[in-house]
């Protein structure tokens, strides 16, 4: 492991430098200003293609009235699609050289996802998932290949982790084939298993030398990916909206939706990024739970997304489900991301219980909004503006409390 002052591996040389092929070692967790690289954020930029396929699908099936088994499918794959981000992030953010041999398998990772985005669709109308797996698949292997790099540049403990990793993942694809092959009642349990086993993955490896890291570096990852996906979500309900108005004129209809909607996503925002998170990322077991309930918000911020078109396609007639139906669709998965975000790093800077009831109050409220019927998308983003301009509030006044306490004299 290299400490603070070693340079950055990613350091850029003189003009028309190229990087030559080195030894993939472990970046110091210490290192000053580790910011996302290029290549990382035109990785996450390739994601969202697959995000978006998945989101369109959602719709499709939560329209047409098959709600259960749309949401079941979005579940499926966007988990291949966090879970391959995820383990790309972290592993970035320890060994990331920047050599051509990094950037060349980075790229074939970037491929895989463009392989499971073209599968997307057959996974949620066939059930179909050959194309998702084989996607997959070249993204894991891909990772294999650079945990085997760190195991010949390592020894000892890191170069054991290093393997445990390459092993793990490897027999992690093998189940994954069950997918393909097992009858289709089977498949649930399938994926259930094989979640359950690749999340044991990282903890197993990592059991006697944990990988280093870097905190501010992952969370900003992490902050990158989430703007990522709210402004995906934008631009489904801006084509919705514009795709409704377009063909039936229903500017007065479409109108709550939107503005409730565009609420919603900024109220998202403000209350994922109001505090930093970094300083709480101090040891594996609460980056790996912190990390790991991401998939949580990512996919609840994405759904909503989906939920804002569908109550768009119900409000101009073209979705085959009621309004309180509708409604859901933008309520639930809102009030899932209010809870996660909580749950996950918002709750550790809240001071008293007035602090740390006003998101899960809000997440209730929102649920409460689904039963107003036309008015519930924009009842549940005022909501959700009132929590984040509640929150500001009772901070500012415990900031003025304390302030004025400091200033009292003493005796």
């Amino acid at each position: 492991m290299t400490s603070s002052s070693t340079p950055a591996p990613d350091s850029p040389g003189p003009p028309g430098h190229r990087r030559p092929l080195r030894r993939l070692t472990a970046r110091g967790r210490g290192e000053a200003h580790r910011a996302a690289t290029p290549l990382e954020l035109f990785f996450d930029l390739c994601f969202v293609v697959a995000i978006a396929q998945a989101g369109v699908q959602l719709v499709h099936a939560v329209a047409e009235g098959h709600a259960g088994e749309g949401i079941l499918s979005y579940a499926m794959v966007f988990f291949a699609i966090w879970w391959a981000w995820m383990n790309f992030t972290w592993f970035a953010s320890a060994y990331d050289n920047d050599d051509i041999l990094y950037r060349v398998v980075t790229l074939i990772q970037i491929a895989g996802v463009l392989v499971l985005a073209a599968g997307v669709s057959r996974a949620f109308e066939e059930h179909e998932y050959l194309a998702v797996l084989l996607g997959y698949v070249i993204m894991r292997l891909a990772l294999v290949t650079q945990w085997l790099r760190v195991a010949r540049s390592s020894e000892g403990p890191e170069r054991t982790m290093a393997l445990r990793y390459a092993g793990g993942v490897l027999l992690c694809q093998i189940g994954w084939v069950g997918l393909v092959v097992l009858p289709e009642d089977a498949r649930p349990w399938v994926f259930l298993v094989m979640a359950i086993l690749e999340m044991c993955v990282p903890p197993y490896a990592e059991r006697d030398h944990p990988t280093s890291w870097h905190p501010r570096h992952i969370a900003e990852r992490y902050g990158l990916f989430t703007i990522i996906v709210l402004g995906e979500t934008i631009a489904a309900a801006t084509v919705a909206v514009k795709a409704g108005i377009d063909e039936n004129d229903a500017l007065g209809d479409l109108l709550p939706i939107a503005a409730g909607g565009l609420l919603i996503i900024f109220a998202a925002w403000w209350i994922y990024f109001v505090v930093p998170i970094h300083g709480h990322l101090r040891s594996n077991k609460q980056a790996f739970l912190w990390g790991y309930g991401h998939y949580v918000v990512f996919a609840a911020a994405a759904a909503i997304g989906a939920g804002l078109e569908v109550a768009v396609e119900q409000a101009v007639g073209k979705a085959h489900i009621s309004t309180l139906a509708a409604s859901a669709a933008v309520t639930l998965p809102t009030a899932l991301y209010l809870l996660t975000v909580w749950a996950l790093h918002s709750r550790y800077f809240k001071v008293g219980i007035a602090q740390q009831l006003v998101l899960p109050t809000t997440a209730l409220l929102v649920i409460c909004c689904t039963f107003l019927g036309d008015w519930a998308v924009l009842a549940a983003g005022l909501v959700s503006a009132g929590a984040v301009a509640t929150g500001e509030t009772l901070t500012a006044r415990r900031a003025g409390r304390v302030s004025r306490e400091q200033a009292a004299p003493v005796g």
